[in-house]
């Protein structure tokens, strides 16, 4: 599986959920949502520090294209989302980071686990749905694991 097939899958997950119509916050609750699932999918394969270590790269990554998200800060289990939070007044920047976030981690995952992850991340992702209060929800329950800022889960 090559980056083409991680790019498509997060296009397929982003137009299913139609993110372009998504206010900034429902985007970050979208967002927020997306990789607290990958995050906890990945972690019982790989650890808690294999897994901060892929995420601090992707986050690095990402925030020299996107800096909006160098405010993102990989804490205990998860990430701090409340700075972000603070600054996100509209969602164009923001959409096309999460699409950028989403796309490195699922191809650095990819690369280092020889794909072995991918279909079952490939799937959490898709099951993910925009609620219509404004946060995420998964498949048939609408519960969001709590975050760095909130406790670890």
């Amino acid at each position: 599986m090559d980056k083409s097939e991680h790019d498509a899958c997060v296009d397929k997950w982003v137009d299913a959920c139609a993110v372009h119509t998504l206010d900034a916050q429902q985007v970050l609750a979208l967002f927020e949502q997306a990789l607290g699932v990958l995050l906890d999918r990945a972690r019982q394969t790989l650890g808690d520090v294999t897994l901060t270590a892929i995420l601090d790269r992707v986050l690095f990554t990402s925030s020299e294209t996107f800096p909006l998200l160098a405010v993102l800060k990989v804490e205990g289990h998860g990430l701090r989302w409340d700075e972000l939070r603070e600054r996100v007044r509209h969602g164009g920047e923001l959409r096309e980071g999460m699409r950028f976030v989403l796309v490195e981690f699922l191809t650095v995952l990819g690369k280092l686990t020889a794909e072995i992850l991918t279909p079952a991340l490939h799937a959490d992702l898709s099951n993910i749905v925009p609620a219509r209060d404004g946060q995420a929800a998964r498949g048939p329950r609408a519960t969001r694991p709590k975050t760095a800022d909130e406790g670890t889960p």
